[in-house]
């Protein structure tokens, strides 16, 4: 006997839709058949496809997001996309919001001073990179106009913010001036978003609960997700660590000192130029600091905490702006023969295995040139630590475990291993 009601209140809406389309509204049957193509390509994804809400906007060139998790929709794109096509560019900015575009945008503007609409287009241009290169295929077809490493001469398999420093706008790139993800891309507000206040936004907890579900999802099926979503299932699982604003609080302290961390550039001449006519002077500009990451690759160091430590370094690489170069990795267990360049943490070779003497580590990572800003050691603690202060700051994460073993040495029950020295930062990572 219910049902009578409900039909007769569904009527009505189903009339104002039609109408609405009839006027040359948003085809909302296209576009969410095209949302459950995606979901169906790629069901890890569904929760975050399903929390996105869609608000029609006739400004938007396609389809785009802003960082509160709505979905700006072109009806004119709607309809002359393929829905096939439609599900690609649902996957395409839903990725932009889990991988957190608009927060790692702001902090690369922050750090290498990037302002202006230009710098965020080439920071769209960035993400779209990182994400379609591997999201499509499978099911899920590219759409018409998606742009690919290749297409600017870029290898594959890279982050926004590796991709940021390899190219400028140019030839290459005139064809996408019309590029427009949202703030949910690129981290700068528009004039048609409907901003913080507005409705259908998800808040902070919200939001982390649909990466969370995500990062499930992931986790559950590892065999049905590319490397890059698996990558990033795994950092989203891994707890955050307060130790990680810590060495934030150590960089930026080794670059605050006079000199520290400072070079001339041409780039942005000096407000002194004004003083001297016909002359254009230089001015100081802050680099981030070099830092050099020793490993305690010794028997006494478990797989799971090897594991957390390469996690541990590309948070590092974040912390420096994603400058890979700047970030050094040594293995040390009794010895530290070899300093390894940062190109992707998983790649490290780990090796070692006996005792531990990470004063070798210190002594390695002093020898490198340029000589790193900042020391950070990842250990157990069971180490003779170096009689005196480098020459740098040093910040230690300490791996915390209820009692040492597997050397001779250190299985002895009177073993006391030494404590990290006071001149150096510590905090324990659990």
């Amino acid at each position: 006997m219910t049902p009578r009601p409900a039909l007769k209140e569904a009527a009505p809406e189903a009339a104002r839709e039609g109408a609405h389309r009839a006027a040359g509204g948003l085809d909302l049957d296209k576009l969410y058949t095209a949302r459950l193509h995606a979901a169906r390509a790629r069901p890890y994804l569904a929760t975050a496809l399903f929390a996105l809400h869609c608000v029609e906007s006739r400004t938007v060139p396609t389809m785009a997001v802003d960082r509160h998790w709505r979905c700006y929709v072109s009806p004119a794109f709607v309809d002359h996309t393929p829905v096939e096509e439609l599900a690609g560019v649902w996957v395409h900015e839903v990725s932009h919001l889990l991988r957190d575009h608009h927060g790692r945008s702001d902090r690369v503007a922050r750090e290498r001073g990037l302002t202006g609409p230009g710098e965020r287009l080439r920071m769209n241009i960035a993400a779209d990179l990182e994400i379609n290169d591997d999201i499509y295929g499978d099911g899920l077809a590219r759409p018409e106009g998606a742009v690919a490493p290749a297409s600017l001469g870029l290898p594959e398999g890279e982050l926004m913010e590796d991709y940021l420093r390899q190219f400028r706008l140019g030839p290459l790139t005139q064809g996408l001036v019309w590029l427009d993800c949202g703030s949910g891309a690129d981290g700068l507000d528009r004039e048609w978003e409907l901003g913080p206040d507005g409705a259908y936004g998800l808040s902070a907890q919200e939001r982390d609960a649909v990466r969370f579900r995500v990062a499930q999802g992931i986790a559950g099926r590892p065999g049905d997700a590319p490397q890059g979503w698996r990558r990033w299932a795994e950092e989203a699982f891994h707890p955050p660590q307060p130790w990680r604003e810590l060495l934030g609080a150590a960089v930026r302290a080794a670059t605050s000192g006079s000199g520290a961390g400072q070079d001339y550039s041409y780039g942005r001449p000096a407000r002194r130029s004004a003083g001297v006519p016909g002359a254009v002077l230089p001015s100081l500009r802050r680099r981030p600091p070099r830092v050099a990451v020793v490993i305690d690759t010794s028997g006494s160091v478990s797989d799971t905490e090897l594991g957390s430590a390469l996690l541990e370094v590309a948070a590092i690489s974040r912390t420096v702006g994603g400058r890979r170069d700047l970030v050094s990795v040594i293995a040390c267990d009794a010895a530290a023969p070899t300093v390894h360049p940062l190109c992707r943490a998983e790649d490290i070779p780990l090796v070692g295995g006996g005792g531990t003497d990470l004063r070798t580590g210190f002594a390695t990572a002093l020898r490198t040139r340029p000589r790193p800003d900042v020391v950070v050691v990842l250990t157990d603690g069971q180490t003779p630590w170096p009689a005196a202060r480098p020459p740098c700051r040093t910040v230690v994460g300490l791996f915390l475990r209820p009692r040492p073993h597997a050397s001779s040495v250190e299985d002895d029950p009177d073993y006391e291993p030494d404590v990290p020295p006071d001149w150096a930062r510590v905090v324990v990572i659990e």
